[in-house]
């Protein structure tokens, strides 16, 4: 075997450089805030959507959750391709951190829901938007040949620094903290994350292009014709479109199957319980970390070997579409366990090889706009579906016909998809 055949070498945290690792302590910073922020906010029903226990209120919490940036998505990431990303993710975790101290003061008062819900809703928009700016920002402090592993150590890192914000937290509701002293923590650790954002220069994260002031009529009209440009770049880079097409196909999917799975957990195996049903939803959560866990570490490997990231987000859609099947003929929690696990194993796949794909293929003049769509696609297929399987899906979970036809469906998907991929190399 020559040497240019052989895989590259697994790199370790410290090869990313030290960019990286500046842009990765933004990231930890600001979810670590998060972590604290869903544990201070669990008690209101609208953000914990594992609380309820019929169709149609989960429907609504997730609804209530994403429909916000779907709507401001697009025309956010405009300014992505604009504007110092370096910037964007100071001012941004600054404004969230005001946003923190507002939502605070709501709760020592206490204020109104309806103020309070529309506080919160701007405050994860905002998220939503920084997690946009880090995606398309990443390739410029990481090498070409690491944005896989890169793309995978991201968001592993993210999740356990959420729930080690989440531990510190419920550490501290335990020692008799309130809500609002919660959220001021929350506060200063965004306000740390905007500063962490200074140790990078201020161009470092792009965009390589002239800055845009907004303001004017011509300024709006601006940013419109941007955005259709970046959708007609988008269009034309097949291989990145072709891939933001199967992520927003499984996203349907994993929609109705992430609603049956939490009935099943709490209405089927832990009917006639509200504890057994939370627990059962944990076991089911944990099976999903589970796989994701797998992702991270397996899916860098398998692309070192294989040079293929368009493979693995075949088999991941094959994968996901048998673990679905299995819940067709035996419905018992191990199996619902198993195919929990290689669902989640799925799903992080997919996502951090279409970031991939995406990062690689897309030109930075355009990236901004192009991973703001990706972002409103992830969570607007994700609520239809909800909306969908709350409709289909009965109250205990248990639809072996719904389960048959999504299982289809995600072969057929993982087919079209893999004829695209070939056909476009020909």
């Amino acid at each position: 075997m020559t040497a240019a055949a052989s895989p590259a070498p697994a790199p370790r945290l410290w090869a990313f450089g030290p960019s990286f690792r500046r842009l990765l302590a933004v990231r930890l910073t600001s979810q670590l805030g998060d972590g604290v922020f869903e544990v201070a906010l669990a008690s209101l029903f609208f953000f914990s959507p594992e609380r309820a226990t019929t169709p149609g209120g989960i429907a609504a919490a997730f609804a209530v959750l994403t429909l916000p940036f779907t709507v401001i998505g697009p025309w956010a990431g405009v300014p992505l391709d604009r504007w110092s990303r370096r910037n964007t993710l100071m001012l941004g975790n600054l404004a969230r951190a005001a946003l923190a101290v507002v939502v605070a003061v709501l709760l020592a008062l206490p204020a109104p829901d309806p103020l309070l819900y529309a506080v919160v809703l701007t405050f994860l928009s905002i998220n939503r938007f920084l997690l946009a700016a880090l995606s398309a920002g990443l390739p410029h402090v990481v090498d070409p040949a690491h944005l896989v592993a890169a793309n995978a150590v991201t968001p592993t890192l993210g999740t356990a620094a959420y729930l080690v914000g989440g531990g510190i937290a419920y550490a501290a509701r335990v020692t008799g903290a309130g809500h609002p002293v919660l959220v001021v923590i929350v506060a200063v650790l965004l306000a740390g994350a905007a500063a962490l954002a200074l140790r990078l220069r201020p161009t470092q994260l792009g965009p390589d292009r002239e800055p845009f002031t907004p303001g004017t009529a011509a300024g709006i009209v601006e940013v419109g014709r941007d955005l259709v440009r970046g959708l007609r770049h988008l269009r034309s880079r097949h291989t990145a479109a072709n891939a933001l097409g199967a992520m927003t196909g499984h996203r349907l999917l994993f929609g109705v199957s992430t609603l049956a799975l939490i009935l099943l957990a709490r209405n089927y195996f832990g009917a006639g319980s509200s504890q057994r049903g939370l627990t059962v939803l944990g076991w089911v959560l944990g099976a999903g970390a589970a796989g994701f866990l797998v992702a991270a570490l397996v899916t860098p490997w398998w692309v070192r070997r294989r040079h293929d990231p368009t493979t693995v987000v075949s088999l991941a859609l094959t994968g996901a579409g048998l673990a679905t099947a299995t819940l067709v003929p035996v419905l018992a929690l191990p199996v619902l366990l198993v195919a929990a696990a290689v669902i989640g194993w799925a799903g992080q796949s997919l996502k951090i090889c279409v970031d991939t794909l995406v990062q690689r293929d897309v030109d930075d003049a355009f990236r901004g706009r192009v991973f703001s769509v990706y972002d409103v696609l992830f969570n607007a297929a994700f609520v239809v579906a909800i909306a969908v399987a709350a409709v289909v899906v009965p109250s205990n979970g248990d639809a072996p016909v719904v389960f048959t036809v999504l299982a289809a469906a995600y072969l057929a998907l993982s087919w079209a998809y893999r004829r695209a991929s070939v056909r476009q190399r020909t």
